[in-house]
């Protein structure tokens, strides 16, 4: 019995190319360094040490979390509505909520915390013009319990970041959150995605 193994040509990789030309291949310095900042963040993040997590933020982000609608399959690209949001924020917003998570009692959503853990996977990365700027998506898998709960709730998105070059390391300047879900299965998205 014989069996039949895939081979990459040439002709599949000029394919490739040209379907993603900016393209940053999977285990070069960059792609490894992009990915191992958004697994610090996750690790960051899950373990509430949220003062960290904004020092690797840009001070122009923009972070953004647009509603879905289901549309039929032809209206697809019409199912982002970027003109409604879950929450558009700035460095300066972001700055404010951690610290009224940290420093007050007055953020109850979050107090006692969530218990979080968020999963990173599917990471493309492509340069840009910028040789300092990479535009990266991921997709994210975030389980989240509160208190007493028995049931784990999950939500799954795609996030599209724009990393900055800051040093040895990166800074955040974008982020845009597609969430797959219409209606939410979190009761509020008092943490961070």
């Amino acid at each position: 019995m014989t069996t039949n193994t895939a081979i990459s040509t040439d002709a599949d990789v000029a394919s490739d190319v040209a379907f993603r030309p900016n393209r940053v291949p999977l285990g070069s310095p960059a792609y490894n360094q992009i990915a191992e900042f958004l697994y610090e963040e996750a690790w960051l993040l899950d373990e509430i040490r949220l003062a960290d997590w904004v020092a690797r933020l840009d001070t122009d982000l923009r972070y953004t979390c647009p509603v879905r609608q289901t549309r039929p399959l032809h209206q697809h690209a019409a199912s982002i509505v970027r003109t409604v949001m879950h929450f558009d924020e700035t460095y300066a917003s972001i700055r404010g909520r951690v610290g009224r998570i940290t420093d007050t009692r007055s953020a109850w959503a979050e107090d006692p915390p969530s218990r979080t853990r968020r999963l990173i996977t599917n990471i493309l990365v492509e340069s840009t013009d910028n040789p300092d700027e990479f535009e990266v998506q991921s997709y994210l898998l975030c389980s989240r319990s509160r208190f007493e709960e028995t049931n784990l709730l999950f939500l799954s998105c795609v996030r599209h970041d724009l990393l900055r070059r800051h040093g040895a390391s990166f800074k955040l300047a974008r982020r845009e959150i597609i969430v797959d879900q219409t209606v939410l299965g979190f009761p509020n998205l008092a943490i961070f995605l």
